[in-house]
């Protein structure tokens, strides 16, 4: 059964159900009506074919409920759907379009899946987790790729104004997303909405040890290896001999943690002083064993089928974390905001205060960007003052330089 009236609320609300669908078309608007339910559920739809003509393909599509949308309001929207036929457009197409369009969700598991697991480390790999888990995902959740705008980045990033690094790193790992959102045709090229957003300034911190410090971690660590640490509660903190070796190695070689807690004894070539890494988070590379290192690798025990130097709880497996133990002996060594990255800054703070250069300094430390190591430039200022000083000696003795000479009379 089909009629046509002007639709409107009281000729909407007359509409009775009967035993099977019926449409009532609006005298008013081609193509624009309501779907009458045996339910007596009332819907606007409108009605037109794709392309124009009798061949185009006809489609039905849905505008709204009545009660939640009015008569007007739909006729209105079937208006502009009506403008957009007769301009070759298809408003149910774009809506199903729409409908099927990725959100962030998919962009961020897809992220994951085929580039990070895939082109990171492991160390990286876990960050990037870190900050979709707490930190994107929940503020983008269930927008569409294509929908998220410039503006919506720089919320996000203002929203993390309290943690600047996180914040930056947050929309560096967005701003990758995104450009491989383009790749995969989810949204336009060149649309970036991470571009011209401004980044907030990050402060280094870069803490070293003192020579009084270094020495008050010596005995700590000396201390943690008898077993005379205690809690706050007065009892033992347990700590394993592979603990103290792994915090020993790292002050003696500048190495990353990662480098250290993952080192096989198929690495360690202690002839040639040194540990061949196969991988890092710069590559293969070296890392030079002082003689305090290389005695501590010769006296420490092996585990029988574990390849690795800094054993585990678990059979066959390496050590994954310090963090309970290095917090129970930087309290001990009275050194309480020292992290244990910081000793490898003191580890290069002790080498540029030797003499080292910087690019010396960086290839013990494995850095492939020399502005990484930039950072310790202040720190050679000593022995460049004292070399200074001693050729300056030579020179004015060799030439007989009074002081009273190099003053104005």
């Amino acid at each position: 059964m089909q009629q046509s009236v002007k639709l409107s609320k009281r000729t909407v609300d007359a509409a009775q159900p009967g035993d099977t669908d019926y449409t009532i078309w609006d005298t008013e608007v081609g193509g624009f009506g309501l779907r009458v339910r045996p339910s007596g559920r009332k819907v606007y739809c409108f009605k037109y074919r794709v392309g124009g003509g009798r061949s185009g393909k006809v489609r039905k599509p849905a505008i709204g409920v009545h009660g939640a949308i009015t008569a007007e309001q739909a006729r209105a929207i079937a208006r502009d759907w009506a403008a957009e036929v007769r301009k070759g457009g298809d408003p149910s197409g774009e809506r199903q379009t729409r409908r099927n369009a990725p959100d962030m969700d998919e962009l961020f598991d897809k992220f994951l899946k085929d580039h990070a697991e895939l082109h990171k480390k492991e160390s990286s790999l876990v960050n990037d987790r870190s900050l979709i888990g707490k930190h994107l995902r929940p503020h983008f959740a269930k927008m569409k790729v294509a929908d998220v705008t410039r503006a919506d980045v720089d919320r996000f990033h203002k929203s993390l104004s309290h943690f600047p690094y996180r914040a930056n790193r947050a929309v560096a790992l967005l701003s990758k997303a995104f450009n491989l959102a383009e790749t995969w045709g989810w949204r336009p090229d060149q649309s970036n909405p991470c571009r011209l957003v401004k980044k907030f300034k990050e402060t280094a911190r870069t803490r070293f040890l003192s020579p009084a410090e270094l020495a008050r971690l010596g005995e700590a660590l000396a201390k943690g290896e008898r077993g005379e640490i205690l809690d706050d509660k007065g009892l033992r903190v347990p700590m394993s001999l592979y603990v103290i070796a792994a915090l020993r190695l790292l002050i003696l070689t500048g190495a990353r943690r990662g480098e250290i807690l993952g080192l096989q004894w198929d690495w360690v070539n202690l002839d040639a002083g040194r540990l061949e890494l196969p991988d890092s988070k710069t590559g293969a590379k070296f890392v030079y064993l002082p003689k305090a290192a290389i005695d501590l690798l010769r006296k420490l025990p092996r585990v029988e089928d574990n390849p690795y130097v800094i054993v585990g709880g678990k059979e066959g497996t390496a050590l994954v974390n310090l963090k309970d133990p290095w917090g129970a002996i930087r309290k001990e060594a009275d050194i309480e905001d020292v992290r244990i990255h910081d000793l490898r800054h003191s580890f290069a703070s002790v080498g540029a205060d030797g003499g080292a250069s910087l690019p010396m300094i960086g290839a013990l430390l494995g850095h492939s960007n020399p502005t990484t190591t930039a950072r310790y430039a202040h720190l050679a200022d000593d022995p460049l003052r004292n070399a200074a000083d001693a050729i300056g000696d030579v020179i004015s003795t060799a030439m007989r330089l009074r002081e009273s000479d190099l003053i104005d009379e």
